[in-house]
């Protein structure tokens, strides 16, 4: 039977606005595309509970789906603007019901303060572009998000914040470096989210994109000296994109499998599919 997924984009209409115009789709359009590509089978909605007066579904709605995704977002949690209220209220009411979530980088951190948990901008600056070194712990490396990964990989990633404080029923399975939340599992009420700080969904265009509308901050933060050398990295990932079997590119870069391959870099959405989506997959039918 169709699975019935539902995208939560996590941005403002003017930033979805900016992100169409520089990669010909809203992140949440890129996001549903990628489910499709991992489930052929699925029929993608998508919600923006960032507009104001937006129609969004209540928990009997939201039972309706098989599964729901949360997108990244350029928003900060602490602001707590009625737009930002608004996604945690409608998170609340994925977990109460009980339908499985899943939750990159601001997704992760809405569900999060959605469970009672606590987020900060990160004291040790922005992780920019690829998160390096992500460990699974003891309970990440059995967990069936992360089973597929090894001991340590890298992932595209963009961000600004962290969890400083993990909510209530929240498993920590994976940290690198920079930040030790990099992914959980988290239960509350009747859901079980599978969340991360990184973008699996990512592709290296996507990255190069975010990187050019935000590039003066780039500069700013010492990533780059000047605007040469940031248009000198987005054309590699550019050229990446591309050609993700570039191996003069990839080792400039210090990149393996685990990012360059499509399959491998979605790996934890594949895997929350198939193990979570799939096997409680409703009968309720559609709301």
């Amino acid at each position: 039977m169709t699975l019935r997924l539902l995208v939560v984009e996590g941005n403002t209409a003017a930033d979805r606005a900016r992100h169409a115009a520089s990669r010909g789709a809203m992140p949440s359009e890129a996001y549903a595309d990628v489910l499709r590509q991992l489930a052929p089978d699925a029929v993608v909605d998508l919600c923006f509970p960032a507009d104001p007066g937006a129609n969004l579904p209540d928990s009997a709605g939201l039972e309706a789906y098989d599964g729901v995704a949360l997108t990244g977002s350029s928003l900060n949690l602490y602001d707590m603007t009625p737009d930002i209220a608004a996604q945690i209220d409608l998170a609340r009411a994925v977990f109460a019901a009980g339908t499985p979530v899943f939750g990159s980088c601001w997704g992760l951190q809405v569900l999060t303060s959605a469970a009672g948990g606590v987020v900060r901008r990160n004291p040790k600056g922005r992780e920019m572009g690829i998160a390096r070194r992500i460990a699974p712990n003891g309970a990440g490396r059995t967990h069936a998000m992360l089973a597929d990964r090894p001991v340590a990989f890298d992932a595209l990633a963009m961000h600004q914040d962290e969890v400083e404080t993990m909510a209530p029923g929240t498993t920590l399975l994976a940290s690198n470096g920079m930040s030790e939340v990099q992914a959980v599992e988290i239960r509350s009420g009747r859901g079980t989210a599978w969340a991360v700080q990184y973008h699996p969904e990512f592709s290296f265009g996507e990255v190069s994109a975010i990187a050019g509308a935000i590039g003066e901050r780039l500069i700013a933060e010492g990533f780059f000296e000047d605007e040469a050398a940031l248009g000198g990295w987005r054309a590699d990932l550019d050229r990446l994109e591309a050609d993700p079997d570039d191996r003069p590119m990839a080792r400039r870069h210090g990149l393996d499998r685990e990012i360059l391959d499509k399959g491998r870099r979605r790996s934890e959405i594949g895997r929350w599919i198939d193990v979570m989506v799939r096997p409680q997959k409703s009968a309720r039918g559609r709301a």
